[in-house]
């Protein structure tokens, strides 16, 4: 048995709800905002505001709210560095590269990073 199918399974099944407010917590924490954690989850995901609110009241799992995500940023591969000792470009798996990518854009946010770095505006434009 590999290391990731021991350890997937678990992230995978956690509702999305109940992860969110830690991201907002991190980020109003280094005087962020839940608007700021909001557009960089829809931005990666393609979620609208109402859609993001739906999947938070149904507590969706991490897994199916990543695999049903509308509009996957295609400039999501410009995300790129260390999120708990791992390169989230190396990741293989597509779930678990997707949850690593919305846990760096929120460090980013935390870290003070402007929000066009974040979104990796310069670098679509």
């Amino acid at each position: 048995m590999t290391r990731s199918t021991v350890e997937n399974p678990r992230i995978y099944a956690m509702s999305f709800a109940s992860v969110y407010p830690l991201y907002v917590a991190k980020a109003e924490r280094k005087g962020r905002t839940k608007a700021e954690v909001d557009t960089i989850i829809r931005w990666l995901t393609g979620y609208s505001q109402s859609q993001l609110a739906a999947q938070l009241r149904a507590e969706t799992d991490f897994e199916t709210f990543l695999a049903k995500a509308p509009r996957p940023n295609p400039s999501r591969n410009l995300i790129t560095g260390v999120i708990c000792g791992v390169r989230v470009e190396d990741i293989e798996e597509p779930t678990m590269q997707g949850i690593r990518y919305l846990d760096k854009l929120i460090d980013e946010l935390a870290r003070g990073k402007s929000m066009e770095k974040i979104l990796r505006s310069s670098a679509s434009a």
